[in-house]
């Protein structure tokens, strides 16, 4: 335990931002580090419980309070190699997971956890700064070529454990650069993404292979993979967007947020405008934007709309408003239900929530307009509480551009998933258990969002993770890779 009573000494203090209107004004990343002698008080503040709650929220089981004595105690490399035992990526997660740690983290009882997320992502950054963090290849090589489709943080966690367990992993990924939704669903005003391309120049110095513009299903067969390949691990993320089923959907106007959220990220990274949107450039200068779904997504459609000068941004959710705070006795230490104000909402958005959307309005085959109504839960027939439509609610939204961020509802089955011919569960995803990770075709893993349905970065590098001691013990008999 790093101070005895840090935590009754020090507040919790955590990362600023730049103001809004500086960083409006450019693509980059704006949360301010804290200064070294502060962040070692910070890591002071934990308690080191018995029963350590943090690691219960913690998918990929980071040691927490091992690494913030380490950081206290200004033990940094120390501290580096336990972050880096049991995740692959923090500086990934240490900008966008939402922190399950630190709602788990007893302090939140009274509000005030450790700064957890924080001090993870500036513990790999110090790494990735004093040149600690390098390849670190297998002395020995097995022979076993693995294919990995999907270059996501499932994959990426998968391949990495797999190259260093001796095998030869090769992913294949069908966009023109490696990092799935890393690299083109989250804003680089979130994370940039130079530091998915540091981790690729890292792993390729491992051994892995990449195989970009590379389309599993489309430009080679799945079953040409399992000739070449011992196995396959289908790390593909969960890319069916839920669509909204109105009156005029087929407007011209109103669009599915990735298409929005990929176009931009690509005209960051440099691509020509006919690249970047070779179907029809997508922005929000000028227009009133409406923002359909309240999650992550959602968030990043409007402070991409907000950089791009949008005349004004709302937001819908069709589920009520949540408490400003939770009850703790009722959900600690779960992650609760409670209302979020992300940093691009504080950039300007209004938010409606218990909206319906029930038709577009639209002119000469462009959107005018949104056509919605206000929702209640009362009680159904069968005692389950349902939304009704309010009489009377019905109003009208001006919208010029919608963008739909209701998530994803499954795995696109057309073409990889469809030739691989494994069994799907209930919701569409391919059916594997997580103690093998093994679908139910011969020598065909899964993992990540393509198994477990849209979740979280961090719960991708776990599955990762995972699979891969799954594939090497398949292979070899045993693993000595982590779980």
């Amino acid at each position: 335990m790093g101070k005895p009573t840090g935590f009754l000494e020090i507040e919790r203090q955590d990362r600023g931002y730049e103001k809004p209107e500086s960083r409006l004004k450019t693509w980059n990343e704006f949360v301010k580090p804290l200064a070294q002698p502060e962040l070692t008080k910070q890591a002071s503040r934990c308690m080191d419980c018995g029963i350590p709650y943090c690691h219960n929220g913690c998918p990929v089981n980071n040691q927490i309070p091992d690494f913030n004595n380490l950081v206290y105690r200004e033990q940094w490399l120390a501290a580096l190699e336990n972050l880096q035992s049991t995740n692959n990526f923090p500086e990934f997660t240490g900008r966008v997971c939402p922190a399950p740690c630190e709602a788990a983290c007893t302090l939140n009882i009274v509000d005030t956890p450790v700064t957890i997320k924080t001090i993870e992502c500036q513990i790999v950054d110090k790494g990735w700064e004093e040149g600690w963090i390098t390849p670190q290849p297998s002395p020995r090589g097995t022979g076993k070529r693995i294919a990995v489709v999907g270059s996501g943080p499932a994959g990426l966690a998968c391949a990495q454990q797999l190259a260093r367990a001796g095998h030869a992993p090769t992913v294949f990924e069908k966009s023109d650069r490696i990092g799935g939704l890393l690299r083109y669903g989250i804003p680089d005003f979130k994370m940039e993404k130079h530091l998915i391309d540091r981790r690729v120049r890292q792993m390729e110095a491992e051994g892995v292979i990449f195989r970009t513009n590379f389309e599993v299903g489309v430009n080679v067969s799945v079953q040409r993979l399992l000739d070449d390949y011992d196995v396959l691990v289908m790390a593909g993320g969960a890319e069916k967007p839920r669509d909204l089923e109105i009156e005029n959907r087929d407007l011209d106007g109103i669009h599915f947020a990735m298409d929005f959220l990929t176009q931009q990220n690509r005209r960051v990274a440099g691509d020509a405008e006919e690249v970047a949107a070779p179907t029809g450039t997508l922005s929000a200068k000028g227009k009133h934007v409406v923002v359909i779904g309240g999650g992550d997504t959602g968030s990043d459609c409007i402070g991409t709309s907000n950089r791009h000068g949008a005349a004004s941004v709302t937001q819908l959710e069709i589920m009520p408003q949540p408490p400003a705070r939770e009850n703790k006795l009722m959900t600690w230490p779960d992650w609760p239900l409670k209302l979020r104000t992300s940093s691009s909402h504080e950039e300007g958005c209004e938010r409606d929530f218990a909206v319906a959307t029930k038709r577009a309005i639209g002119k000469d085959g462009k959107i005018e307009a949104l056509e919605c109504a206000r929702l209640e839960w009362v009680k159904g027939d069968d005692g389950r509480m349902v939304m009704k439509e309010i009489e009377g609610s019905t109003f009208q939204l001006k919208a010029d551009l919608v963008l739909l961020a209701m998530g994803f509802v499954s795995p696109r089955h057309e073409g990889f998933v469809d030739q691989a011919k494994v069994d799907l569960d209930a919701r569409g995803n391919v059916k594997a258990s997580v103690d093998d990770y093994r679908t139910s075709e011969p020598r065909i893993f899964s993992c990540g969002d393509m198994r477990r349905g849209q979740s979280l970065v961090v719960w991708a590098i776990r599955e990762g993770r995972q699979a891969a001691q799954a594939v090497d013990a398949y292979l070899m008999g045993a693993s000595k890779l982590p779980r």
